[in-house]
């Protein structure tokens, strides 16, 4: 098989199938002669006649009949696909694996979820919730969603959405039997709710004040891998918690909960879309990046629209 290619498998299908070289040959597109001359070299390097040929007819021998029997449907799978991939272009399907930290997912990605698979309704979405780094495309993800500090180089980078912070908050009850700290170091003093990665790991928090950068490790009663876990503490009256603004908005605008050290909590960039450098990305993967460009877009208009004399 190895001495034939699909081209010479589809003349001589064409030519079974008409039982005539020049039809054949005009659906090919190419000449008569070098249609029979494809033939005559198939049945060479097969050793084996295909077809018996007359001045006025095409028979198929036996062997030709196998032959035809097996490889037709075949091609006609091969011609089926072909069709479908080139269909990609057009109408994005197939699908789409992201990896990305539970913040990311549940701040930034979760909001686009749905907009999105209304818009590709062929395009199944996998996203896999994931904090500790990875290398996406040994993982099988056509994309992952980082912060800034932990992109690697030969990875195209597009910005998922505005800058973020981190707060740190507590309870009313909590803030007014121990008091509010002033500076980063008086929550040693404090309880305080950690977060242990997957990796084990249980970050410092980090603050930054007019350059100055500050990184203090508190104590506290518990450590929770789950975000909802140490809010739902710290609403309780547990102690100080550290996390992404995004997830404790409305409990401060409620008075659930209130921030401490806001002059010490610096926004920082959000977090990236990247995928490896490719010169064509999966139908699925650019409709992603061109649908996250609207959603931006989409959402900096209502920004300005909000703002005193913006929107007209």
């Amino acid at each position: 098989m190895s001495d034939l290619d699909l081209r010479d498998l589809a003349a001589f299908v064409a030519v079974a199938r008409t039982k005539n070289f020049r039809r054949a040959a005009l659906e090919s597109g190419v000449s008569v002669s070098s249609l029979s001359q494809r033939l005559r070299d198939i049945e060479e390097r097969l050793g084996v006649r295909l077809l018996n040929r007359t001045t006025r007819s095409v028979a198929l021998t036996e062997a030709g009949e196998v032959l035809l029997a097996r490889v037709g449907p075949a091609l006609h799978d091969v011609d089926a696909a072909l069709d479908q991939v080139r269909g990609l272009r057009d109408v994005p399907a197939g699908r789409l694996r992201i990896n990305a930290p539970a913040p990311a997912v549940d701040l930034v990605l979760a909001p686009m979820v749905t907009p999105f698979l209304q818009a590709y309704p062929q395009i199944e979405l996998e996203i896999v919730a994931q904090t500790s780094l990875i290398d996406i495309v040994e993982a099988g993800f056509d994309a992952g969603v980082r912060y800034g500090e932990h992109l690697a180089q030969d990875m195209i980078a597009v910005s998922l959405g505005p800058p973020e912070r981190f707060v740190v908050v507590a309870s009313p009850h909590y803030v007014a039997q121990h008091g509010a700290p002033q500076q980063p170091q008086d929550l040693l003093a404090q309880c305080c709710i950690r977060i242990r990665f997957e990796s084990g790991a249980t970050p410092d928090w980090e603050f930054e004040k007019a350059g100055r950068v500050v990184r203090v490790m508190p104590r506290g009663p518990l450590v929770a891998s789950y975000s909802q876990l140490a809010i739902r503490a710290a609403r309780d009256g547990l102690g100080f918690f550290a996390t992404f603004e995004g997830y404790v908005r409305d409990d401060i605008a409620s008075g659930a909960l209130v921030g401490v050290l806001d002059d010490w909590c610096e926004r920082f960039p959000g977090p990236f879309l990247y995928y490896p450098s490719r010169r064509q990305p999966p139908p699925a993967l650019a409709a992603f990046i061109g649908f996250v460009a609207q959603w931006r877009k989409r959402g900096r208009s209502a920004v300005s629209s909000a703002c005193p004399g913006g929107g007209g």
